[in-house]
């Protein structure tokens, strides 16, 4: 696949979120912050951001889930790359992993709340049209 390499190009923007799945097969979300400068405001998404000059998408969702929960998790799985065509024109990769820990106890540096949700529930939560995609893809093709 040819990938357009002019650094300023909208298409050359790249981004990283993390789809976090416990042992009951439940989603970690991350309620955004209220801010109108940020993309996708007040809006449940997965944990992640924008990659840095020089960062590749793997470098940049373990940086991300650090920063912004203090989250290190193993066996980190990419999965695929939709972009975020309504927000911040972002090419993000997705990546999955599991973690079984407490997160009302981790240290949320950004955004109001995380939270577990069953996948059942999700269709009632206000996500961006390109995470509920990328969750569609995920549990279409996650073991059971």
């Amino acid at each position: 696949m040819h990938q357009d390499t002019t650094a300023d190009s909208p298409a050359t923007t790249r981004g990283a979120v993390a789809i976090i799945a416990n042992r009951r097969g439940e989603l970690l979300l991350h309620l955004r912050d209220d801010l109108p400068h940020i993309a996708w405001p007040d809006h449940w998404s997965v944990l992640g951001g924008g990659c840095d000059p020089g960062e590749e998408p793997r470098e940049t969702v373990v940086r991300e889930l650090n920063e912004e929960a203090g989250l290190i998790v193993d066996g980190l799985t990419e999965l695929f790359e939709i972009r975020d065509e309504h927000g911040s024109g972002q090419l993000i990769t997705f990546f999955a992993a599991l973690w079984d820990g407490d997160e009302t106890v981790l240290p949320l540096a950004e955004g109001v709340k995380l939270q577990f949700f069953a996948p059942e529930h999700l269709s009632i939560l206000t996500i961006p049209p390109f995470i509920r995609d990328g969750i569609h893809r995920y549990l279409a093709v996650r073991p059971a």
